[in-house]
């Protein structure tokens, strides 16, 4: 597929996707949003690449969210059923998925960190839900997502003011996980990812299917069924399975195979 609203690299088991529309501050539009869906099924389905991160073209913007100004001008409007950058509303994905926040992340530019596992962000970035200063609402996952993530209060001060947040606050908040330099935050998000990619990919998998759908339910039906959840029974009868007691036990590094 020929890409033009973002750019793919992959590093080994580690799959970069750059939003790149530097000119409007990597907003998105639909056909935007239609070439990340299938650029995040083809990440999601290739048994190869174990981990994604997600970050912006250029030094000033992460993503500035809606293309407001396409929208003002009658461009077409909505996204595939993967939601927002081909990500807010995919609900099916057991890899990791880490956000590279490069600076500005606002709107839906915010609500594609909130939906990735983890969020890395430059001293330079900004976190802001500011739809209801246009008269819009945070309607792909922000409004859900952020008061899961940091609690009931504290999203309503966020979202309630439009206040923008920077990176320590958000540390502090609880959404964002490290914060680096200016410049460094593909760089952090790599030394993650890598660092993900020394343990079991079946495991890592069942982990997050496990924490996610857990989340859902109540503790106990969380604790009763987690054995039945797909990535889990696929964990259970891999090679990784045997590959990583074997490993231990003869004091040497584990071969992964992510099957």
């Amino acid at each position: 597929m020929a890409l033009q609203f973002s750019t793919v690299t992959r590093k080994g088991p580690i799959t970069i996707v750059t939003l790149s529309r530097p000119e409007v501050y990597n907003a998105l539009h639909t056909d935007a949003h239609n070439e990340l869906h299938e650029v995040f099924n083809d990440f999601a389905s290739d048994p190869d690449q174990w981990v994604a991160i997600v970050t912006g073209a250029g030094d000033k913007a992460f993503c500035a969210g809606n293309d407001l100004k396409w929208q003002a001008a009658g461009g077409k409007r909505g996204w595939n059923t993967s939601g927002f950058a081909g990500l807010t509303a995919r609900f099916d994905c057991d890899k990791p998925i880490i956000a590279a926040v490069n600076g500005v992340a606002m709107g839906g530019g915010f609500e594609i960190a909130l939906a990735c596992d983890l969020i890395i962000a430059a001293e330079n970035a900004t976190f802001a839900l500011p739809e209801p200063g246009v008269g819009l609402a945070a309607l792909a996952g922000g409004l859900q997502r952020l008061p899961r993530q940091i609690g009931m209060k504290r999203a309503m001060g966020m979202i309630l003011t439009a206040r923008h947040v920077k990176p320590q606050e958000g540390y502090e908040l609880g959404f964002v996980n490290e914060v680096v330099p200016q410049g460094e935050a593909l760089n952090a998000a790599l030394r993650w990812a890598e660092t993900i990619c020394q343990n079991s990919p079946m495991s890592i998998r069942a982990s997050k299917q496990a924490i996610q759908k857990g989340m859902a339910v109540s503790l106990e039906q969380a604790i009763t069924e987690q054995r039945e959840y797909p990535a889990v029974k696929a964990m259970a009868a891999s090679e990784d399975y045997v590959e990583g007691p074997k490993a231990f036990s003869e004091k040497r590094k584990p071969n992964w195979k992510g099957k």
